[in-house]
This record gives structure tokens, sequence and C-alpha cells, in this order.
């Protein structure tokens, strides 16, 4: 075993309060300076890197060690973002507002934190309890604060948690964007390199944020859209997915008078484990099972399903063709239902546009361009989204959608269920239902469809090996559908969107996107096409989807 590999792993271990962390290090230690191969191994992937501080903040598996997510690299983390905000601030002191979710250690990262901000003579404030990542969010456009910090995982397994960033004052209370992140994570690491962050200065004298700041979070999102008359009438399903939504949820939905759910109690209350899904996101296959057959038990008109930190919302509809007797809808279709939503209202003001993410529906563009609004395709990620000029309403397909810019810059599942809720009261009231919305949908604006190819890896390594021989021997075509021009986004003009991106529209007039994602080992791909009617769009898609898996594995 590397002498250099102990000597690091000893003193991570020395300054770690944590003593769970601690005895898994010292464990790990003693088999590897015994010269256990495995032990060694784990030590090194352990320590041969640190969990790197980016736009999206920290996120990885919790563990012991600069490449885990743990006590030491928060107290880093926290310690850094202070120097930074003193260094933002220039001589004021600033204020930093700090949430948690249900996943393990969320409340202790978040203690931490706020006492290290404290310590560091920021004013720092903590979030009551436990509550979702849009109430933090809120927080701190609400309080006015110069930043935020979320300590959540949001869809990722069980064993992850991170460390998200906002800043208020000019960015609004969104996400960071670079080069904040590279400037933020210069701090971090130099407190890293500092030694010790058992030294840092540490103070209880944080301020506890009162309910009223939960209050006016609930009184602002039930007025998204407050019920119809005809609301009462309405049957739905609800879903925790073992998250923080639930409390908060209920709260709004009765603020905005409409009936309660009936919900899946398997899933209602916080739960590290995640117990009932094996991966706590809305978009994985099963993970709504239990959801489905609530709903086909109490014959409910529609499902509605937060994430576990209650940022994204899933939507639910019947469908007899379907094995479940239901059907998830995908992000761009409740993308769609919403951003017409909004640009009928907006329809006339100055300025105002629609804004979503490249790899989201093209037909977002057409909702715009048939309301006379302005439209904007962002990179991924709500930190783009949430700054597009003048924006009313912006969504990505990863079901995140942002429907009251004004109150929330990131994306919001609670206040995203409640303009759903409006949307199924009026349509109800007219006999008609969420179904019959997206067939009108494509009635006004066109028919489109939308699907994705998702290759999870072991090794990242294979995902940059696909991106290089797309570049070097490009595609002519997929399936019989031919290449009208391709575009790749590490070469995009001046103002354009860039990233590691590959985009081909073809002849037919649909569009591909390949892009490694940002959050997990996975490479993806988006697909979008119109067409006549539905069922062609739908065709369409899944003979690019067949193509394409035929494709990745001969490059893979």
């Amino acid at each position: 075993m590397n002498d250099e590999r102990l000597a690091q792993a000893r003193a991570w271990m020395r300054q770690d309060p944590d003593h769970e962390t601690r005895d898994e290090l010292a464990a790990v230690i003693t088999r590897a300076a015994g010269g256990d191969e495995a032990a060694s191994a784990d030590l090194d992937d352990r320590f041969h890197t640190r969990l790197a501080f980016g736009t999206a903040g920290l996120r990885g598996a919790l563990g012991a060690g600069s490449n885990r997510m743990n006590r030491v690299l928060v107290a880093q983390a926290a310690a850094g973002f202070a120097a930074y905000l003193h260094e933002r601030a220039r001589g004021s002191t600033p204020t930093v507002v700090i949430g948690y979710d249900g996943r393990r250690n969320s409340r202790v990262f978040a203690a931490d934190s706020a006492e290290l901000f404290a310590g560091a003579g920021l004013r720092a404030i903590l979030l009551p309890r436990l509550l979702p990542t849009p109430v933090l969010a809120f927080a701190v456009r609400h309080l006015g604060a110069d930043a935020g910090v979320m300590v959540t995982a949001s869809h990722n397994p069980p064993n992850d948690n991170g460390y998200k960033v906002y800043l208020g004052g000019p960015d609004q209370g969104s996400q960071i964007v670079a080069p904040a992140d590279a400037e933020i994570a210069a701090h971090i690491q130099r407190v890293a390199d500092a030694g010790d962050v058992s030294a840092l200065p540490r103070s209880t004298q944080y301020e506890t944020a009162g309910e009223e700041v939960v209050e006016a979070y609930i009184a602002a999102t039930a007025a998204v859209a407050p019920a119809p008359a005809g609301a009462a009438d309405l049957r739905w399903v609800y879903t925790a997915m073992h998250g923080v939504g639930w409390e908060t949820v209920s709260k709004v939905v009765a603020a905005a008078g409409y009936p309660q759910p009936m919900v899946v109690g398997e899933q209602l209350q916080p739960d590290a484990t995640f117990r009932t899904v094996s991966f706590p996101n809305p978009e994985e296959p099963g993970a709504m099972d239990l959801a489905f057959s609530r709903a086909r038990r109490v014959q409910a008109d529609f499902i509605l399903a937060n994430d576990p930190d209650a940022d994204r919302l899933a939507v639910a509809v019947p469908d007899a063709s379907a094995e479940s007797g239901w059907r998830r809808l995908t992000g761009n279709e409740v993308g769609l239902l919403l951003g017409a939503r909004a640009a009928r209202a907006a329809a006339g003001t100055p300025g105002a546009s629609l804004a979503c993410s490249l790899v989201s529906s093209p037909g977002l563009g057409a909702v715009a361009a048939h309301h006379g609004l302005d439209f904007h395709e962002t990179l991924t990620g709500f930190k783009w989204i949430s700054r597009a000029p003048g924006i009313v309403f912006g969504f990505e397909e990863a079901l995140g959608y942002l429907v009251n810019p004004e109150t929330v810059r990131d994306k919001d599942g609670i206040s995203a269920a409640v303009a759903i809720l409006g949307l199924a009261a009026e349509a109800h009231e007219r006999g008609s239902s969420l179904t019959g919305l997206l067939a009108e949908l494509g009635d006004t604006y066109g028919h489109f469809a939308s699907g994705q190819v998702s290759v999870r890896v072991d090794d990242l390594s294979v995902i940059g090996r696909v991106m290089l021989s797309l570049r070097t021997l490009p595609p002519t075509q997929f399936g019989g559908h031919a290449i009208a021009s391709a575009e790749d986004l590490l070469q995009a003009g001046d103002g354009q969107p860039s990233g590691d991106v590959l985009r081909y529209r073809l002849t037919d007039g649909s569009r591909i996107i390949v892009r490694p994602s940002g959050t997990e080992p996975k490479l993806k791909v988006y697909i979008d096409a119109k067409a006549e009617s539905a069922e062609r769009a739908g065709e369409i898609v899944g003979e690019l989807e067949a193509a394409i898996r035929s494709l990745l594995d001969e490059r893979s």
C-alpha cells in the first residue's frame, strides 16, 4: 500500500467529527496497511480525487474520504463558501439560508453549515425543519438573503447526498453558474489545503427561521392557481416518493381550495432508505407502481408524484392500453400543458418569454410563436432556464417546471402540482380531462412526440469514447431517417448554448441530441418528432429509439 495514501487517510480520519465515518475509515486503513488489495483499492477510490464543486454544488455517495459526502467535506465547503460570500459582500455582513431534506445526514450537514457560517461571521438562518428544496429557493428571495444552501441529493440513490448552492442579490435566488462555481471551488480548496477542519471557528449563534417563511411559501404557491368552483369533484392520488413533499403539498392544496388527495401511504413520510422503490425517481421503471395500484382501487382521475425533495413533478393519467392501466406523462407533455397555460395568460405582454433546455420539446417554441411570446432555448439545468430574459414559464424534460418565477427561481414540483390541479379542474368543469387537454394541444400547436435512450455505465470512460466516436465518425442517418445537419455544441458560436452536446436535425423535421448526464453516470439521447398526427409522431420516435440503441451498442 502507498505510504502517502495511508498518511492522507490517517490525516483525514483525525479531523473527522463523525464516529461512524471515522470507524469506517479506520477499518479500511487497517486492512490496507496489512496488505489487503481490495482495501487498498477502496482507499485509493476514496482519496485519489475530491468530489468536484461545480454549478450543481456537491453530490456523491456518503462515506469517508475526499471523494465522498461527509462532515469533513461539508465543513470545507461551508468554510470556503463563507469566504467567497465575504469577498463578494465587500465589507457588509452576508446572509445565508440553509435548508435540508430527509436523507441520511442532511440535518447534520445543515447544522454543521449553520455553525460554520455563523462562526465565520455570516448571518446564518436555518430553516425550521426538513422541507422541500423549493421552500429554500423561495426563502432566499423572500428573506433577501445573499445565498442559500440546500442539503439534498434530490432523486439520487439512497446512499447519496449533496450540497446545492444558490445566490441572491443580482442572481435573484438562482442556482450558481460560472464563474461563481470556480471561484467558490478555489476558496474550498484553500480551506482543504490549510488542513484540520476541526480548527475552523464555529458558533451556535445562528438563527432558526420561524414558520412565517413556510407560511409565506404556502400562500404564494396556493395563489398560482386558486381552485375554480368545479374542483371539489376531482379525485386524485399523490405520492411523496418517501420524500419531504407531503406536509407542504397538503397545506398548499388546502390553501388553494382543492380537495385533498388519496395518498400512497407507504411512500408518504420521509424515509432515507426509500424502502419501496429501487430508485427514488418517478421517471424510473417501477417507481410509481404503488401509485398506479392506489389509483386503480380508488378510480382516480390522475396521479401527481413529487421526487424526494419535491422540486420535480410527475403526472400520470388513465390509459387502457398500458399494462397497469396508467401512463406517466413525459416531462415534455407536462411542460407543454403548463407552457400553454402560461402563454395564454401572458399573451400580449411585451418581452414575456417561455424557456426550456435545448433537450426539451421544441413544441414549446411553437406554443410561444402561436401566442406572440419570445422563446429561449438554454443549456440543461434550471440555473440557465431561470435566467432567461422575461421568463414567465420554463421547463426541462426531466420533470422540472418553473411556473412562478416571481417567487421561486428554480424548478418547483409543488407550484407545478397546483398549476396542474388548476388545469385538471378547468377541464373537468367542461367534461374533459388532462388526456383531453393533451389532444387539444396537438390540434392547436402541432403534434409533437419525444423519447429518450439512457445508458447507465459503471466506467465513465465509456461515455467519453462514445462521444469521441460520434465526433470522429459521424453517422449519416438513424434507422433510415437521413440527417440534414449536425452541430457540435463544443464549437457553438458566440451567444449560443455551449457544451458537450451533439445535435442532429433530420430531413423529416425530427431532432436527436446526445449528451453526458451532468449528475449521473449516464449517456443520454433525446428524441423529438413532429408529424401530422400524434400516432405518426410516436411511431417516428419508436423507430429512432431502436436505431439509436443499435448505434450505441456498436460505438461502446
